[in-house]
């Protein structure tokens, strides 16, 4: 049987772990600022087209149209399943939080 995570538990990791942070820190995904937002490579379609919005800790890609949230983008970064995603960024948290 799987890993159980309370609602509250993952909503912190998506909602308090800073998505910018977590990109340039963390994953290490190539980055750079430009007009004041925090532009990324795409783990899906390696463009630039991409920002993060700060107030809903989400990141965008423009060109595939895909959201990410810290989870999303761990598994997709990553190649992780779901849980392994949510353990990283437990691991992570203490470091990450706004």
């Amino acid at each position: 049987m799987g890993q159980y995570y309370t609602k509250e538990s993952l909503r912190r990791l998506r909602n308090e772990i800073l998505i910018c942070d977590l990109i340039t820190r963390v994953l290490d995904i190539p980055s750079k600022t430009r007009e004041g937002y925090l532009r990324f490579l795409c783990p899906i379609c390696s463009e630039f087209m991409t920002a993060c919005h700060p107030k809903t800790n989400l990141a965008r890609c423009f060109r595939c149209e895909r959201n990410f949230n810290p989870i999303d983008l761990v598994m997709v970064v990553k190649g992780f399943c779901f849980q392994e995603a949510v353990h990283f960024l437990l691991e992570q948290e203490k470091d990450f939080r706004r």
